[in-house]
C-alpha cells in the first residue's frame, strides 16, 4: 500500500521519465531520419518551437491507464456512457461498481463533450469521461472538430479543478471509425510527438517538413473557410445513413434552426413578452433560446483566466448524497475581472452540475468592498440561467455573514428573485457546516480555516 492507499499495481506519475528526459532514447524511432534529405532546404520558423518548460510536463506512458496514480485520468465512451471497450473496461473494473452507479446520474454525455466523476477505487482522484465522434470520410471536418472539443473541454475541466496531471487515453477508439493517424494529429502518439513537441533545435528542424498543412488556429481548431457559413439546400432533411447518428443528427440540425423553421419576428415576440402577451410556454421557449446561446458562448470562450480564480469548484457531497459547490467570495476581484466572461464561467462549470440536486457553499470570509458582486449582475444572472439551476439548487450555505450582507441578502431573495430566501442558510461557523457537510466531504480554503479558528478561539477565550 502507497501512502495514497492505492494498489501496489498502480503506477505513480511521478516515477516515470518526462518527454524530455527521454530524448535519446527515441531517435530510431522520431520522424528525424525521414526527414534529413529536407534539413538542407530553408526553414521557416516552426509554428511548434521547443519548449522544454512544456515538455517537462508530458509523460508519454505505454500501459493502461486506469493503473496511473494522478489527479485524473480520461475515459473514452459513447454517449450513453456504457461504451465496452478496452479502456472502459479497465477503468470501470478498477473503479468499482459506484462508478456506473454515477454515470447513470449524469444522463449520458454529447459528442465532444466531457464530464466527470470521482475516481472511486482508482488511485486517480477523478475520472473525465469523453465522447469521441464517429468517423465517416464525407463529414470529415465534423468528426474533427469534434475531435477537438473532446480535447478542450478535458483541458478545460482540468484548469477549472485546478488539477496537477491528468492521463489522457486515446479518445476516438477504433470502434468509432477514426483512422489512426488523422486522430493522432489531433491528439499525439510517440512518432508524432516531435513535430508538437520538440526537445532539441535538431528536432524541431527534422520535424517542420512533416507538420500537416492545416494546423487549424492558434488554439489547435481545425478551421474550413467556407464552412464557416451554411446554408442547407434542403432544410430539414437529412442526407443516407441516418444510422450514423451522432454525426448525422447534428449535422441535420440545420434543417430545425429557428430560420428553417421561421419561426416570426425575434422583435415582434419580445414585446410581445413586455407586453404580456406571449403565453407562458413560448416564454419558457424562448428563455431556453437565450440560455443555449449563453452555454455555447460559456463553451467556445477561453475562460482560463476566470478558472485561474478558483472562486468556484466542485468538491464533495453532502449528508444527503447531494453535489456540493464551493464559491469564496475573497477570490473574486469584482473590480478587476471582466464580470461577463465570470458569468460564462459560472455557466459553463454549473450547467451539467444542475441536471440533478445540489447545494452551494458560499463563504464569504474575510471579503471586502472589491469582493462584493452586484444585485444588478446577480439578478441578470438569475434570469439567464436555466431552469434546472433553480429548481435542483437545495441549500445555499452563506458561512461567515456579517450582519450588513444578511440585510442585504434578505433584501435581494425577498424583492429581486422568487424562490430563493427559504434555501439560504447563515452559518456563523465551520462546525454547523459540518452538520450538514462531512468535513472530508469538503475543500475549505486554508484562510477560512484559520479565521474560523481564530473567532473560535477568541469567543472561547471571552475575548
Amino acid at each position: 500500500m502507497d501512502p495514497l492507499g492505492a494498489r501496489s499495481q498502480f503506477i505513480d506519475v511521478q516515477t516515470l521519465p518526462t518527454w524530455q528526459q527521454q530524448l535519446g532514447e527515441d531517435v530510431k524511432e522520431t520522424p528525424l531520419n525521414q526527414s534529413e534529405s529536407l534539413l538542407g532546404q530553408e526553414a521557416f520558423p516552426s509554428p511548434f518551437p521547443i519548449r522544454p518548460d512544456i515538455n517537462r510536463k508530458i509523460i508519454l506512458f505505454t500501459g493502461d491507464v486506469a493503473l496511473l496514480n494522478c489527479t485524473s485520468i480520461v475515459n473514452t465512451s459513447n454517449e450513453s456512457l456504457n461504451d465496452k471497450n478496452p479502456v472502459s473496461d479497465s477503468i470501470h473494473q478498477l473503479a468499482g461498481p459506484e462508478l456506473r452507479d454515477e454515470l447513470l446520474k449524469l444522463k449520458g454525455c454529447r459528442t465532444g463533450e466531457a464530464k466527470l466523476t470521482k475516481g472511486f477505487n482508482l488511485a486517480a482522484r477523478f475520472i473525465i469521461h469523453t465522447v469521441g465522434p464517429k468517423y465517416k470520410a464525407k463529414y470529415r471536418t465534423a468528426a474533427e472538430s469534434s475531435l477537438y472539443s473532446c480535447y478542450r473541454n478535458i483541458m478545460q475541466l482540468a484548469a477549472e479543478q485546478s488539477m496537477a496531471s491528468v492521463g489522457f487515453c486515446v479518445v476516438s477508439t477504433t470502434k468509432r471509425g477514426y483512422p489512426l493517424e488523422d486522430a493522432t494529429h489531433i491528439s499525439v502518439y510517440k512518432k508524432l510527438l516531435p513535430l508538437y513537441y520538440p526537445r532539441s533545435e535538431e528536432e524541431e528542424k527534422a520535424c517542420l517538413p512533416l507538420i500537416p498543412a492545416d494546423i487549424g488556429n492558434s488554439e489547435g481548431e481545425p478551421v474550413v473557410p467556407e464552412r464557416q457559413i451554411r446554408i442547407a439546400e434542403k432544410p430539414g432533411t437529412l442526407e443516407d445513413d441516418s444510422e450514423e447518428e451522432s454525426l448525422e443528427l447534428d449535422l441535420g440540425q440545420v434543417g430545425n434552426h429557428a430560420f428553417a423553421r421561421m419561426e416570426g419576428d425575434v422583435d415582434k415576440q419580445r414585446k410581445q413578452i413586455l407586453q404580456g402577451q406571449m403565453s407562458e410556454a413560448a416564454m419558457q421557449k424562448q428563455h431556453q433560446r437565450n440560455y443555449n446561446r449563453w452555454l455555447c458562448r460559456a463553451r467556445a470562450e477561453d475562460l482560463s483566466d476566470i478558472a485561474a480564480l478558483k472562486a468556484l469548484y466542485q468538491t464533495g457531497v453532502d449528508m444527503c448524497g447531494r453535489t456540493v459547490m464551493i464559491l469564496v467570495g475573497r477570490n473574486i476581484p469584482v473590480t478587476l475581472i471582466d464580470i461577463e466572461k465570470a458569468l460564462l464561467y459560472f455557466i459553463h462549470v454549473m450547467d451539467h452540475i444542475t441536471v440533478k440536486e445540489y447545494v452551494m457553499v458560499y463563504f464569504h470570509t474575510l471579503t471586502g468592498e472589491h469582493n462584493h458582486l452586484d444585485s444588478d449582475f446577480l439578478k441578470n444572472l438569475y434570469d439567464i440561467v436555466d431552469a434546472k439551476f433553480k429548481k435542483n439548487l437545495k441549500a445555499f450555505y452563506f458561512v461567515h455573514p456579517t450582519f450588513r450582507s444578511k440585510v442585504s441578502t434578505w433584501f435581494f431573495t425577498t424583492f429581486s428573485v422568487s424562490g430563493m430566501k427559504d434555501k439560504v442558510r447563515y452559518l456563523d461557523n465551520l462546525q454547523q457546516l459540518f452538520t450538514c457537510i462531512k468535513p472530508e466531504q469538503i475543500d475549505i480554503p486554508p484562510f477560512v480555516l484559520e479565521y474560523d479558528a481564530r473567532v473560535g478561539n477568541k469567543m472561547n477565550t471571552g475575548l
